[in-house]
């Protein structure tokens, strides 16, 4: 018997990630950890951490049978522009990627995430 619903690899539409979903944990994550703070190179390594931690232990949560790649890029305001490029190729239906960038008045911060079906 043939099941419609499976999208591709034994997946079915519900197990599938939806972008809007990560672009918010995302943010919650940077919200989190970073909150109204004012950029400090000292916070660098905590803040990154933090953020890393706070979105993997939400996709996690998801408990969708993938696995995950984040990386976390955080730099300060300071008159130079931030440049990032990234490729991937992957099965189009059910991996994929989204990169979130969210500022403030001292700061950039950029973060990647990539799901693979497993």
């Amino acid at each position: 018997m043939h099941d419609d619903s499976l999208v591709e690899g034994g997946l079915t539409e519900d197990d599938l990630i939806d972008d809007a979903e990560v672009d918010t944990m995302v943010r919650e994550a940077i919200l989190a950890a970073v909150g109204d703070s004012q950029f400090l190179h000292a916070k660098i390594d905590s803040w990154s951490g933090n953020i890393v931690e706070g979105c993997l232990k939400r996709l996690a949560a998801l408990n969708k049978p993938f696995k995950y790649v984040l990386t976390c890029n955080l730099t300060q305001k300071a008159g130079a522009g931030l440049h990032a490029a990234s490729c991937t190729r992957w099965g189009d239906k059910t991996d994929g990627k989204l990169s979130v960038q969210w500022e403030n008045q001292t700061m950039t911060i950029l973060v990647t995430v990539y799901w693979l079906a497993i």
